[in-house]
């Protein structure tokens, strides 16, 4: 499945944050997006979300326009920068919620085994949000959107997760999105760079240098 966001126009007040925005994925790669804090790279999650309507949008998948919020179809999923599992809800109880299988998930991270009963509130940050990852990208949608997901995470947690990215792509589309933006490299198949309200396909790594994201000599 191709999934295109195209001629996004956002605003604040009369302040315009993004301006003509087109970004591309499809099943099988990882859609890495790069920019500077508050550039809208979270709007523009939520607005391929469906839960923040922008002045002009233009979503289609497989070329067909789609008209209401992708939630609303049953083929997206999005990962916040905020936890979403309510924090008195138990491991078990969570994947039971979202029909995730829990046995699959403590043969990767054993380490939880003896505290399936937990409540997330029980939980370091980085647990959780490995929980809630895990969760987002095994779920049914066709589409993932992962706003900064590597944050929080232990380097050991960093790793596994980049190999369940690898793994799911090949049935998936996923667009990913963080500071960390050498996990962003290393993971995304292709990079799109939002700069100034506009994105910008990235075709090779040294052109973030040129773009100034990252500093001369950085690559």
């Amino acid at each position: 499945m191709i999934f295109e966001i195209d001629n996004i126009e956002l605003y604040f007040a009369e302040k315009q944050i993004l301006n003509g925005v087109y970004l591309k994925t499809e099943t099988g790669k990882i859609t890495g997006i790069l920019g500077a804090n508050g550039c809208g790279k979270s709007s523009l999650l939520n607005i391929f979300f469906g839960s923040l309507q922008p002045r002009h949008k233009l979503i289609r998948i497989n070329k067909k326009p789609y008209l209401k919020p992708l939630f609303k179809y049953g083929i997206v999923t999005y990962l916040p920068q905020q936890n979403f599992i309510p924090p008195k809800m138990n491991l078990k109880s969570a994947f039971q919620l979202f029909k995730i299988n829990l046995k699959e998930f403590l043969y990767d991270f054993p380490e939880f085994k003896a505290g399936k009963n937990n409540r997330m509130r029980e939980l370091s940050g980085g647990q959780r949000r490995l929980i809630e990852i895990y969760i987002c990208l095994n779920s049914n949608a066709k589409l993932i959107l992962l706003d900064e997901p590597f944050s929080h995470l232990s380097p050991l947690y960093v790793e596994k997760i980049k190999k369940l990215l690898q793994k799911l792509k090949k049935e998936k589309a996923i667009i990913i999105t963080d500071h960390m933006y050498r996990h962003i490299l290393e993971s995304s198949d292709e990079i799109y760079l939002l700069k100034n309200g506009s994105t910008q396909l990235i075709k090779e790594e040294k052109a973030l240098e040129d773009y100034q994201y990252l500093r001369a000599g950085t690559i």
